[in-house]
């Protein structure tokens, strides 16, 4: 474990282990050592799942009664990418008080950012302070996420673990360090549409059905009429197609199918089974007696949530504000996060650090921002658990 337990030292550490998604290459190594210097009691679950990759993850806890603030992320990276980097994507360079590396915002930072506050909260206080604070680290998020936080959930629970309140620490932050709080996030629905035709040469159409114009016919059908205006928390649900496939490469044949794929963001007008019995009523009345198709939905696992703005939220935002001077937009924007799972377990937000290069070429991260984030995180800890020598209970209740 880095000696001066910055956030620095330890995005460095972490950054350092090749974590390309399902493999670990020692990072959740550098979450456990960390945490076990200060006293946390940590468990290691492995996770397996016909068809997928077995998936190492981590939970540690410090502290036994009520209130538990959980701290939760990924140490799972997207690959390298195409491209040459400017600095190597595993090697941690800092260059111009910039640190770069795959997961350099895509969460490792964020991770070394809790870390580094929750040390220096409890090398403050002690193992005493008046509450429970948990990690739930995978390493399955940017995989298939069937390994990771959603069994890791249930593990827990099936042990009585309790949560009252979790920060996850996913990039929110468009641009600025401050700028903007997740309190929810858009469902997601794929479906593959395939309209049936019957094949045979472009000279004897009346021999043939050509499947093409039907399923230009349905696809403007479902982009028709908007699925709806958007809600309090959340902007109108969108459907865009993302591919559009006869896999014909002749030019004198009508083929026999077409096929077209695409996903919906959807708001919490709508969940998973509602959203497609629309759908479906659209294409049954675009389509008529004239066009054949089948409508596949995959199954989703992320439904749109919302964790309601209420004093937790308030608490973030207000530390952010005390750090930043910015006060965070509360949003519901994004893809999907591993907040999915945890919001059955508990209330869930997302805060940590600024996201424009996730995923990208030369992935990197202000080392300002990382000690800007500590210190939120370690303001956070300090108003959760006191008001001077008081418990803030965020009407979460105590643990008798």
């Amino acid at each position: 474990m880095p000696a001066d337990h910055s956030a620095l030292s330890l995005a460095q550490e972490l950054i350092r282990c090749p974590s390309v998604t399902p493999e670990d290459r020692g990072a959740l190594d550098v979450v456990a050592q960390a945490l076990e210097a200060v006293g946390f009691a940590i468990e290691r679950p492995v996770f397996s799942e016909p068809g997928y990759p077995d998936t190492p993850n981590l939970y540690a806890r410090l502290g036994a009664r009520g209130p538990c603030l959980v701290f939760a992320g990924h140490t799972d990276v997207v690959p390298a990418g195409e491209g040459a980097w400017r600095h190597g994507p595993f090697e941690a360079a800092v260059a111009d008080g910039l640190l770069y590396g795959r997961g350099a915002a895509d969460m490792k930072g964020g991770i070394a950012c809790m870390l580094a506050a929750t040390l220096a909260f409890v090398q403050r206080w002690g193992g005493a302070f008046p509450g429970s604070i948990a990690f739930l680290i995978t390493g399955d998020e940017e995989g298939p996420a069937v390994n990771g936080t959603v069994k890791l959930l249930d593990w827990a629970r099936a042990r009585g673990e309790r949560f009252d309140h979790c920060l996850l620490g996913e990039p929110t932050n468009p641009g600025r360090l401050g700028e903007m709080i997740k309190i929810g996030r858009r469902g997601s629905l794929t479906g593959k549409l395939t309209v049936l035709g019957r094949q045979g040469h472009v000279a004897y159409p009346h021999k043939a059905e050509n499947p093409i114009p039907g399923l230009l016919r349905l696809a403007s059908a479902l982009v028709a009429e908007p699925l709806d205006g958007g809600t309090a928390h959340f902007d109108a649900s969108n459907l865009e197609f993302t591919t559009i496939d006869v896999g014909n490469p002749a030019t004198n044949v009508i083929p026999a199918t077409a096929r077209a794929t695409f996903n919906v963001r959807f708001n919490d007008d709508w969940t998973a089974a509602s959203l497609g019995a629309e759908l479906h009523k659209r294409l049954e009345q675009a389509a008529g007696n004239a066009v054949r198709f089948t409508l596949d939905l995959q199954p989703s696992n992320a439904p749109a949530f919302l964790t309601q703005p209420d004093a937790f939220v308030d608490l973030v935002s207000r530390a952010i504000e005390a750090e930043t001077g910015l006060t965070p937009t509360l949003s519901t924007t994004g893809g999907t996060s591993d907040a999915r799972f945890i919001k059955d377990a508990c209330p869930v937000i997302e805060f940590g650090l600024v996201g424009e290069t996730m995923h990208q070429v030369d992935e990197c991260v202000a080392v300002a921002d990382l000690n800007r984030l500590t210190a939120i995180y370690e303001r956070v800890l300090e108003t959760y658990f006191y008001a001077g020598a008081e418990l803030v209970s965020l009407d979460a209740g105590l643990d008798p």
